[in-house]
């Protein structure tokens, strides 16, 4: 009986964490400065992961171009370029921290 518990409360913990990363944004496809994203989380969530996405890669920020379905398009934008940062309709621009 108590290894039935056991195993039963395995499962229940397995799929919660199965469960919430179903949610958490992914990179699919990186082309040069483009980002193909996959989420099913909040446009902020997606925004900051782009971002945050972006930074990695010495750029300034990620600027928004499309959605479709659960996945996004992003732009990092370099810092020379006067390119606007775009954000998600739905989410903004966090200021960068110094």
């Amino acid at each position: 009986m108590i290894k039935v518990k056991k195993i039963s409360t395995l499962i229940l913990i397995f799929s919660a964490i199965t469960l919430s990363a179903c949610g958490s944004p992914k990179v699919v496809m990186t082309m040069e400065s483009m980002r193909l994203i996959t989420s099913t989380a909040s446009p902020q969530e997606v925004m900051d992961f782009a971002n945050n996405n972006c930074l990695k890669d010495f750029y300034r920020g990620a600027s928004f171009i499309s959605k479709s379905g659960n996945e996004y398009t992003f732009r990092c934008i370099k810092f020379d370029d006067n390119e606007p940062l775009i954000p998600v309709p739905g989410s903004s621009l966090k200021a960068p921290q110094k």
